[in-house]
């Protein structure tokens, strides 16, 4: 044991003793960190003796499913539980037990007992089961105005012929207000693993929002209370008792998430938008934020990276929203109030940096400074300034630069993409320009396609970059048409649109579930609308549960139906929705099923991944690798390097990559931390 004491004026002491602790017999298994469905493996166990003469005993391995507290020795086939064991004096022996993992089983939870003469020993510990099979969602939106019947086609569900498919669940979702569908985004948002500056503001945000649509309907905090009280003595299942367990298990099984049942769906959303556990949830992600930041006022994506200028502008954006909507008052706050103006403060200096350069160039050049030299950095900054150039006025420092950047967005409009220019017309309007704003209206909606059932939008090919992405232009779209515009028919359109993109969890990103939770709950008005429900049948079933159905919330139209997995059949594809009243309502149908690895369809994208796995061996030339393939076998102690290629035909900026793992691999490199290879950089967090 080392000592180490000091006083306030640094004099200082060291103290060292030496103890021994131990047992006359030790039980010390060797587990690996999780186990897979199917897993046929070998549990070992060293047992100790120190005594000082030989001793025999029993030992025995109890196996109990972790989240029913239920005894599966039989079901993991350990058929000889109870093993005798010799020890001789001062040395070791080795027991170990074959067990296989059946479908199904999701954590175990293994005690080894050992016993001889008077002494005792024991060990236990969970392992989580993880499944070789992924949870595919595929999902048919149902849309539908009013007055209408339609009939849809579920096309991969009729057609479905694969005998390795294992339905998890067909569920039919309505209602007559969109926001609810936002409403069920913001969990994600707030559990989302990840502690990069994004997914904090992330968290932030979308707490913050929760707290003001609690706040701001006394019919909505019914319904929050109702769900909460819903199931009080299930509130704390053996899952959530046990984080560790719990957070690998939402990571690599997230559908386990989803309740078993529907009343459990609902407390559980309730629990998450529960006012006391929101104010907590913002106050822990706000300082984990403020962490973040460093000296020069900038946010860094992930800690040990440079400071990042996107991240940076993004976040004090959104604080924008906040503070412009009245969601979360951020100059409430002292701290966050100076976080904020520490931010858009390196924001002017990072423009002042541009434009010097931006002259520098022009002259070794010998351009017209006159010509386009604004690019979406400009355009996102100036976006971010417009929200607080009442609060911080343009200093003398910034004045110049700031100026001709907001000349550049007035001549060059037309340039950039449909975001850029929403972001242009929103931060002219602000900045009291009130001729280029309606222009790019104008265009706009000249360029825009209207569809019936698609409401408003515009033809776009996508893209990777952040002023791409599909949904966060249209929810820009939405801030732009209800601000500039004042336009409440086309925001309703640019809404219907956006939901359309919807899947049954998220928006793809965190980012673009914000930007949709920001134009779907906070722009317009009326979005607690009729409750008269729409009437579905599937298969010429009538499945609408009755108005005053516990399945229905109060006041909201919104009900959910599930079909038990073992009564799925290909048939249920069809289906007929009809509305009787006027408006515009959503809905959607979505299958969930479980599909072995290698069957899965996947979506054509640019990004293509690669994995192989080479066995590392010595040779007189050095390290070579062999690839594994059928014909290797490998032995315990071989060292495998694993090989991940990323192929993409354009440029990329934020990439999440995960790579998973067999459970008898143990990684090299536990530590995680940020790198830097063949020109990227990246940060490697390694995961049990």
């Amino acid at each position: 044991m080392l000592g180490f004491a000091h006083t306030k004026d640094l004099k200082f002491a060291l103290t060292e003793k030496s103890l021994v602790t131990q047992k006359t017999l030790m039980v010390t298994p060797n587990m690996p960190r999780f186990l897979r469905e199917n897993d046929k493996i070998t549990l070992s166990t060293k047992i100790t003796s120190l005594a000082d003469k030989a001793m025999k005993g029993e030992a025995q391995l109890f196996l109990t499913d972790a989240l029913t507290g239920k005894n599966i020795d039989i079901v993991l086939k350990n058929n000889q539980a109870q093993k005798s064991f010799e020890v001789l004096a001062g040395q070791s022996t080795s027991l170990s037990w074959d067990i296989e993992i059946p479908v199904g089983t999701q954590a175990v939870t293994y005690k080894i007992v050992a016993k001889a003469e008077n002494f005792s020993d024991g060990e236990e510990s969970t392992l989580p089961v993880l499944t070789n099979r992924m949870l595919v969602t595929e999902t048919l939106p149902l849309p539908i105005r009013g007055n209408q019947t339609k009939n849809f086609r579920f096309e991969k569900l009729i057609s479905n012929k694969s005998n390795t498919l294992i339905h998890h669940n067909l569920t039919v979702e309505f209602t007559s207000n969109p926001a609810w569908y936002a409403v069920q985004a913001l969990p994600y948002m707030m559990e989302y693993p990840y502690e990069c500056a994004e997914q904090l503001f992330s968290r932030y945000y979308a707490n913050s929002i929760a707290t003001n649509i609690a706040n701001s309907s006394p019919k909505i905090k019914q319904v929050f209370e109702k769900w909460k009280t819903i199931s009080p003595d299930a509130f704390l299942s053996n899952l959530d008792k046990n984080q560790e367990l719990k957070n690998i298990l939402i990571e690599e099984t997230p559908w386990l998430r989803n309740a078993n049942n529907e009343q459990e769906r609902k407390r559980q959303l309730g629990v998450l938008l529960d006012l006391n556990r929101m104010a907590t949830e913002l106050q822990t992600a706000l300082e984990k934020l403020q962490k973040k930041q460093v000296a020069s006022g900038a946010w860094v994506w992930f800690e040990g990276m440079p400071e990042d200028r996107y991240i940076t502008q993004y976040i004090a954006s959104g604080m924008g929203h906040l503070d412009k909507l009245k969601v979360k008052n951020v100059r409430e706050d002292a701290n966050t109030w100076e976080m904020l103006r520490k931010a858009v403060s390196y924001l002017d200096r990072k423009i002042v940096e541009d434009y010097e350069e931006l002259l520098r160039y022009v002259k070794r050049y010998n351009l017209k400074l006159s010509d386009q030299h604004i690019g979406y950095f400009q355009l996102q900054y100036l976006y971010m300034r417009s929200y607080f150039i009442n609060d911080w006025k343009i200093d003398k420092n910034t004045e110049t630069a700031f100026a001709y950047y907001k000349g550049q967005a007035q001549k060059y409009w037309l340039s950039f993409s449909l975001s850029g220019q929403a972001m242009i017309a929103l931060s002219l309007n602000r900045l009291s320009d009130n001729t280029t704003p309606k222009n790019i209206i104008k265009s706009l909606k000249e360029k825009s396609i209207n569809n019936e059932e698609m409401g408003m939008y515009w033809k776009q090919n996508g893209g990777y970059y952040w002023y791409e992405s599909p949904i966060e232009t249209q929810a820009i779209m939405v801030e732009l048409f209800a601000e500039v515009a004042k336009d409440d028919k086309a925001v309703d359109d640019l809404k219907t649109w956006l939901i359309k993109q919807k899947q049954t969890t998220d928006w793809k990103t965190t980012r673009a579930t914000a930007e949709a939770c920001y134009a779907l709950l906070l722009q317009g008005d009326n979005w607690l609308a009729s409750d008269k429900l729409v009437q579905v049948s599937i298969n010429n079933q009538n499945i609408t549960p009755a108005q005053d159905s516990p399945q229905v919330e109060a006041g909201t139209g919104y009900y959910k139906v599930n079909v038990p997995k073992e009564k799925i059949t290909s048939e249920m594809g069809n289906i007929t929705v009809k509305k009787e009243d006027v408006g515009v309502s959503w809905g959607a149908m979505y299958w969930q099923y479980f599909e072995q690895l290698d069957k899965i369809t996947p979506a054509e994208t640019p990004l293509k991944i690669k994995k192989q796995l080479f066995l590392v061996k010595n040779s007189d030339t050095g390290k070579t690798l062999t690839e594994l393939t059928d014909n290797n076998v490998l032995k315990v102690g071989d060292l495998v390097t694993v090989r991940v290629e990323i192929r993409v035909d354009r440029n990329m900026e934020y990439v999440h990559l995960k790579d998973m793992r067999a459970s008898g691999f143990e990684p090299v490199n536990v530590l995680s931390q940020t790198k830097y290879q063949d020109g990227l950089y990246y940060y490697e967090s390694t995961r049990d």
